[in-house]
């Protein structure tokens, strides 16, 4: 079979006036830039379990409109994010209409399935490593269809090798490769991986080693970026998995949580490994934000106090923290715009990613604002950009959070913010203290 691995690229803003404020102010919309940008590590795994019998390419489609052509193939592969499902949904009624069947994966797909099957012939819901032999048998004798679900959690260490051949080499300057699946803190919002496993999984490391080095063979010099919802909970695998990374001379970037800052040792391995940025997700400087978004410990709430401190001992590094802010969650009110912006200035953040709280399917988010009334739409998918408001807050009206955003957006991603933050950087470099050098080892 020929089998097109096709990614919906491209994730913008819906509301208008968010997407001409993109425009003037760059610095807005870099990190969803750069995520969009990213090749879907989902679709190349699946290639690299794919047997060499069948023909496999990729491709990428930002604007369904303005794709005259679709990729020949005998079976379209489909993931996107949720903002795009509804162009994937075109996308398939296209293949439809020309007799091709078609699958979609991912999470959208997990948290929507009944929503996804109405438009496509299969349906992966959960990981699609261990469902997708089954999905390759049902197409080769012609009874593809419905919605195939995982009846194991799928082992890391059984990870196969991303298909990094499949991809156009002057596309690219940014790779991602995985290293743990989950995350233990499980945010009512978050949907991420979360949404694919119950559990917090980590990939061996001489399983990560292998799929930098052959980035690192088609593309000299990579920058990477870890496709994990939380690294370093495990502090024994990560630091084991750092001192590993520090000996292929690569630059790289990853998602994690506060926790990082309390860990001296940690801090000086991520130093020495290649650690450029970290993205924190911070949520809220305000008490009455960050209780109960976290729905196990309030783990976030109790370390508030701490935030500042942790973000000096990581930056003191050279290790640029991203912090992320989510506006309109439930115990914030107009109030939260100006403390955001105060607090990113009195920190010393080098960088700053603001969203408002975006009621995702399949999260408790979703089911308990579904349950209060309080969705503007319930399939609203193209506003699920988490940047666009899909929701009722509920300390403050849509108007306040959306004017209140868009502000914000004004006050944190103009030039002389970004110089500001870049300055406040450099002097906490410089106020550091020598610090403990860790052994770190090839591997």
């Amino acid at each position: 079979m020929q089998i097109a691995m096709i990614a919906m690229s491209g994730v913008r803003a819906h509301d208008p006036e968010l997407t001409r404020l993109g425009l003037t102010l760059p610095g807005f919309l870099d990190r969803g830039k750069a995520v969009a940008a990213l090749p879907s590590l989902g679709l190349l795994t699946l290639a690299g379990m794919t047997p060499d019998r069948h023909e496999v390419t990729y491709h990428e489609i930002a604007d369904i409109s303005q794709a005259a052509d679709l990729p020949a193939c005998d079976v379209a592969v489909v993931s996107t994010f949720t903002a795009q499902a509804r162009d994937a949904y075109q996308l398939a009624s296209r293949y439809r209409a020309i007799g091709v069947p078609t699958v979609i994966g991912g999470l959208h797909a997990t948290a929507a399935p009944q929503d996804a099957a109405r438009w496509f012939d299969a349906v992966v819901a959960g990981e699609g490593e261990p469902v997708w032999a089954k999905v390759l048998a049902d197409a080769e004798s012609l009874a593809l269809g419905g919605i195939y679900r995982p009846d194991r959690e799928f082992d890391l260490a059984n990870a196969p090798m991303p298909r990094f051949d499949l991809l156009d080499s002057d596309r690219y300057n940014r790779f991602t490769v995985q290293t743990t699946r989950g995350c233990p803190w499980r945010c009512e919002f978050c949907a991420s991986s979360i949404l694919l496993t119950n559990r917090y999984k980590k990939k061996p490391v001489e399983r990560v080693i292998a799929e930098i080095r052959e980035i690192k063979r088609l593309w000299p010099h990579p920058f990477i970026e870890f496709a994990d919802d939380n690294s370093f909970v495990d502090r024994e695998h990560s630091k084991n998995l750092l001192r590993a990374i520090a000996g292929e001379g690569v630059r790289w970037f990853t998602e994690t949580d506060i926790s990082i800052a309390d860990d001296e040792e940690l801090l000086d391995i991520m130093r020495d490994s290649g650690c450029a940025q970290v993205l924190i997700g911070l949520e809220s400087p305000s008490a009455a934000a960050l209780d109960g978004v976290e729905g196990r410990r309030n783990w976030k709430l109790r370390r508030l106090d701490d935030y500042r401190n942790a973000i000096e001992r990581i930056q003191s590094r050279g290790i640029a923290v991203n912090g992320c802010f989510v506006l309109g969650l439930d115990g914030a009110t107009v109030h939260e715009f100006a403390a955001v912006r105060d607090f990113v200035e009195e920190s010393g953040l080098y960088e700053v990613q603001i969203t408002v709280m975006t009621a995702m399917p399949g999260t408790p988010l979703y089911r308990r604002l579904d349950a209060e009334d309080r969705l503007l739409r319930r399939d609203a998918w193209e506003t699920c950009t988490v940047f666009d408001v899909n929701i009722r807050p509920s300390g403050m009206s849509v108007d306040d959070l959306r004017e209140g955003f868009r502000g914000l957006v004004i006050d944190l991603y103009s030039d002389e913010a970004k110089k500001r933050r870049a300055s406040a950087f450099r002097a906490q470099r410089r106020r550091a203290k020598p610090s403990r050098t860790a052994t770190v080892t090839g591997g």
